[in-house]
């Protein structure tokens, strides 16, 4: 008796005619180069990838700074969840603190503005992160 299986192809079969090694080893070059840029990025879009910690940088980068009681009445929250987030946000070094008096404040920290603007591109009025 005949066997009538189909063969399945190979994971790594590829049909191009042709493949242009310098454009190939290029890339790999190029991803090399900015290894450390895919990894921060990953951990914003982890971090970010929680609605409360999304909408805490938004709010940030709205009003500048804010501190856990207003983040806790805007998102009707409790202030010790609101500061888990702040403090991962913070060990993350996405957001910075300033202290006046017994009140800590949180804003964007500066050199990660762009970054988080990114995240917010395609929310109708949204002005850019204030710094």
């Amino acid at each position: 008796m005949v066997s009538r299986e189909k063969e399945l192809p190979q994971v790594n079969s590829c049909i191009r005619l042709f493949a242009d090694q310098e454009q190939i080893q290029g890339y790999k070059e190029t991803l090399d180069e900015i290894e450390d840029v895919f990894a921060r990025l990953a951990q914003v879009y982890a971090l970010a990838g929680n609605d409360a910690r999304l909408k805490i940088l938004y709010l940030l980068g709205q009003q500048n700074e804010l501190c856990p009681c207003d983040l806790s009445d805007i998102l009707q929250m409790t202030v010790p969840a609101v500061s888990q987030h702040l403090r991962k946000l913070r060990d993350a070094h996405l957001v910075r603190t300033r202290k006046t008096g017994q009140t800590i404040f949180y804003s964007i920290m500066p050199d990660q503005a762009n970054v988080i603007d990114q995240l917010f591109i395609h929310i109708p009025n949204q002005k850019s992160v204030a710094v």
